[in-house]
């Protein structure tokens, strides 16, 4: 199943596409089809049922601004980090890698979400 959308690119980006669209014989909606893929990464169902950050109240806010995983699963993140690094995965490794990153980005973005909030409500300043 696909869904049909219109988009606006500036011109720019859009010549960029279509150049490498032409190097690679391929179509300009293919090639931006394949970059918008590997582009945004998969989200889990548990994260799309949270309550957007902009509706949440300034203490639920400034309490995701200080969240962290947990540290069982930091702990085995590491490792299998490690594992991956010095090239000793297995087919398993590899799978609970990949979840524990999922994990790891997912709450990360809604914590980066909820500091950029915090501080559009004026709960803390910017420090970047």
């Amino acid at each position: 199943m696909s869904t049909k959308i219109i988009i606006t690119l500036p011109d720019d980006i859009y010549q960029r596409a279509e150049r490498f669209a032409r190097l690679a014989n391929r179509d300009v909606a293919s090639i931006l089809v394949d970059t918008i893929q590997l582009s945004i990464p998969p989200v889990s169902g548990e994260i799309t049922d949270l309550e957007p950050v902009s509706v949440l109240s300034d203490e639920q806010v400034l309490v995701l601004t200080e969240l962290q995983m947990e540290s069982e699963q930091d702990a085995r993140l590491s490792e299998l980090l490690d594992r991956q690094q010095s090239g000793t995965l297995t087919k398993n490794d590899r799978s609970e890698l990949q979840t524990l990153m999922q994990v790891y980005q997912e709450g990360l973005l809604r914590k980066a979400t909820a500091l950029s909030e915090a501080v559009k409500r004026g709960l803390m300043e910017a420090n970047w």
